[in-house]
């Protein structure tokens, strides 16, 4: 599945980050995004920044919403800095399914990170460099095998 007009997304109605559904959960509202918790318990104090107009992916956004995102990403940092005081952050988009992302909305994922974390140091990369996630097939696999 590559869509989200396929299977289980194709249900998910109504959004639920979709404004003003949102809005009783913001953290902080802009004019175009807000940013909300996120509601893993691993994660502590991690937040989604995500635009009130529903957009399905990263690519779909306009200028004034990258402009809210921007605004709005620098605050959850100073936020979690106050609060929690990471070692660092992960900040990231899954796009689609394949990428990961489980809700068709839009959403920048804001992640402190801490040392005694025990998968500090590991980034958002980590689990995609590994070994077992190589392509069997396509340009990427030929590639790996010298073929071109």
């Amino acid at each position: 599945m590559n869509s989200f007009t396929e299977g289980e997304f194709a249900e998910m109605k109504p959004c639920p980050f979709c404004w003003p559904l949102v809005k009783r959960e913001a953290i902080a509202v802009g004019e175009h995004c807000v940013t909300v918790p996120s509601v893993d318990p691993i994660l502590a104090g991690s937040c989604m920044i995500v635009p009130k107009a529903h957009r399905e992916t990263v690519f779909d956004l306009t200028e004034e919403e990258w402009a809210d995102t921007y605004r709005l990403l620098a605050e959850a940092k100073a936020r979690i800095d106050r609060e929690w005081s990471p070692d660092g952050y992960n900040v990231g988009w899954n796009c689609m399914p394949v990428g990961g992302q489980t809700v068709p909305h839009a959403h920048l994922h804001v992640i402190p990170r801490f040392r005694d974390e025990p998968l500090a140091g590991k980034g958002i990369r980590h689990h995609l460099k590994q070994p077992s996630n190589r392509r069997t097939a396509g340009p990427a696999a030929k590639s790996d095998a010298g073929e071109r």
